[in-house]
């Protein structure tokens, strides 16, 4: 439990640093890790079904949409639906392209009693590179982190 601790603490300072309401901010490498470590520890990940469906998934993770395809509108079912799947009690990693839509989902988690909520820094496709692409900077594919194309 001693590297469980060490990453969460990390987390929680990274968090605190930029006054996030959440639990913790975790790089892609370290979310993976506490995942991994922690008993009940659940991945959200909250990019749309067409990312899940063309770009890869999370293996093992609860997939809920942030916001919708293809309007790109915010889902309104989306605490209720996080409420059914993911006991507030558990420590909750989100996950979504870049580190934006994840962002504001551990922000609503925490504000609705998600005391362990956290971001994951990067998200699954990273930030953009020179040329204007994903998957080179950053992010859980660039990583070597465990995901499969559908």
């Amino acid at each position: 439990m001693g590297r469980l601790n060490e990453l969460l603490a990390l987390a929680k300072t990274r968090a605190q640093d930029q006054n996030f309401p959440y639990a913790g901010s975790l790089t892609p490498a370290e979310a993976h890790e506490v995942w991994k470590l922690a008993p009940g520890a659940v991945l959200v990940d909250v990019r749309t079904k067409a990312e899940w469906d063309w770009v890869g998934r999370v293996p093992g993770a609860v997939e809920i949409e942030w916001n919708l395809y293809p309007d790109g509108g915010r889902n309104p079912h989306f605490l209720d639906r996080l409420k059914r799947e993911v006991d507030r009690e558990a420590l909750v990693l989100f996950l979504c392209r870049s580190g934006g839509r994840s962002h504001a989902a551990a922000t609503a988690a925490a504000n609705a009693g998600y005391t362990s909520a956290c971001n994951i820094l990067e998200g699954f496709e990273g930030d953009k590179n020179a040329d204007g692409r994903r998957n080179t900077v950053g992010g859980w594919r660039h990583a070597g982190l465990p995901w499969v194309q559908s």
